[in-house]
């Protein structure tokens, strides 16, 4: 594995850069909010309880080795689907990284507990061959997050067993990084996402959701794994940017290159509505992605193209600014496809969790009014997220309802998943660190 990596530090040519992109200047004034975020970070620790209790098994016991993945809207159980532990069940680092984020606010054992055995039941996908892109979800966002909340909540040198854990868990993290940069072709610029896909799809293949398993290579250069990966996760970042978009920021869903020489050959969909479409979840990853990148180079490039994948977005959702200075807009949750022409369409809350998310962190890197717009739009999203609308509440025993998965294939259709609830939960921790 190291010696493909060295292989791959041969390629290095700069890829062009487009235009500086202007700030759109925006009249705002702070407004009144009803989010009450402690209230539903408890509310996110009750539903955890829930779901735990569903989870045990008749001797009090969790079968780690499945995941929980989602619930149907036709289910009667309150209790979660879940996947085996495996690199084919792309969703299995989210609950466990559900448990750390919980963790590292209420303290509370029994799911420090849970969160340490889900983690370690992914552990062998570090050290299999590759299967695809998705380690990258799977790896850094239970690893990751397990990471984070045992270094950031005062381990010390007498609590030796946290310290031990964190230890193998950044080491898991940056050999799992390794293995996802074998999926790099230097040729093309880009990491493959779907090796089984290379034939259905005429060639190497690039999804947008890729960008966001870049933070766990760019992690890992900076906390004892191979510099090489940095460079790595760049130059995906900006093959992508060059390839992967649209003129007004909208972004396909896969980029297809040719596997030879790596040219371009088309931009298309696998889970949007069209190849000319803006799937939301697709370019909420995008929204998320950059933001991610610019966090890690600190390069311009990537906070103004940042901004502009943000703001194609917002623009299609119907984000308008009264003369009062308010954020308006009939909802804030988007249709699973922004051209779907049904008026009925099934939303997608998972894709506004994301996106969030990531305006919560973007609203720090950018000055100014148009930081203070980016925040106040995340906070009505998760707003909106939070009323009896979209919460589970006694329904079932996730955070959220009304997520759209797979929507041509007919899959998880208005349904509670389990990513929409880890980046609910992670926005909300965000907004709690930077106040309302």
């Amino acid at each position: 594995m190291k010696t493909r990596l060295l292989i791959l530090s041969l390629f290095f040519t700069m890829i062009g850069i487009p235009a500086s992109l202007p700030l759109c200047a925006v009249q705002h004034k702070e407004v009144e909010t009803s989010l009450n975020v402690d209230r539903q970070l408890e509310y996110c620790n009750t539903q955890i309880h829930h779901a735990l209790n569903e989870l045990r098994q008749k001797d009090g016991s969790y079968n780690f080795g499945m995941e929980p993945r989602n619930i149907l809207s036709q289910d009667r159980q309150k209790g979660w689907n879940c996947r085996p532990a495996t690199a084919e069940e792309w969703c299995g680092g989210f609950w466990p990284g559900i448990l750390w984020m919980d963790y590292s606010v209420s303290k509370d054992s029994t799911v420090l507990k849970a969160a340490e055995g889900y983690t370690a039941a992914l552990r062998h996908i570090a050290y299999e061959p590759i299967y695809d892109h998705d380690i990258g979800f799977l790896m850094f966002c239970s690893f990751g997050k397990g990471y984070d909340a045992l270094t950031k909540t005062g381990a010390t040198a007498a609590d030796k067993g946290a310290r031990r854990l964190s230890a193998d868990y950044r080491r898991v993290i940056c050999d799992a990084a390794d293995s996802l940069a074998t999926l790099f072709n230097p040729m093309v610029g880009t990491i493959l996402s779907w090796p089984r896909n290379v034939k259905m799809f005429g060639g190497h293949n690039t999804i947008m959701d890729n960008m966001m398993n870049l933070d766990m290579m760019f992690w890992a250069s900076r906390n004892g794994g191979n510099p090489l990966l940095y460079d790595l996760a760049v130059a995906h970042a900006k093959t992508t940017m060059q390839h992967h978009f649209r003129p007004d920021g909208s972004c396909y869903h896969v980029a297809v290159y040719d596997t030879l020489d790596g040219h371009f050959m088309k931009g298309v969909t696998h889970q949007g509505y069209a190849d000319t479409s803006m799937w939301a979840r697709g370019q909420s990853w995008a929204i998320y992605g950059y933001t991610m990148v610019y966090r890690y180079t600190h390069n311009p490039v990537f906070l103004q193209f940042a901004q502009k994948v943000a703001d194609v977005y917002l623009r299609r959702l119907g984000c308008r600014l009264t003369k009062a200075g308010a954020v308006e807009a009939d909802s804030l949750i988007p249709k699973w496809d922004f051209d779907d022409p049904d008026l009925h369409a099934s939303k997608d809350a998972s894709a506004a969790c994301v996106v969030a998310d990531a305006l919560l962190e973007l609203c720090h890197y950018v000055s100014g009014e148009k930081g203070q717009y980016y925040k106040t739009v995340a906070t009505k999203m998760l707003t909106e997220l939070s009323t009896p609308n979209y919460l589970s509440g006694k329904r079932n025993v996730s955070f959220l309802l009304h997520s759209t998965g797979h929507h041509p294939a007919g899959s998880e259709i208005d349904a509670s998943i389990i990513y929409a609830d880890y980046y609910y939960l992670e926005a909300l921790l965000r907004l709690k660190n930077i106040g309302l």
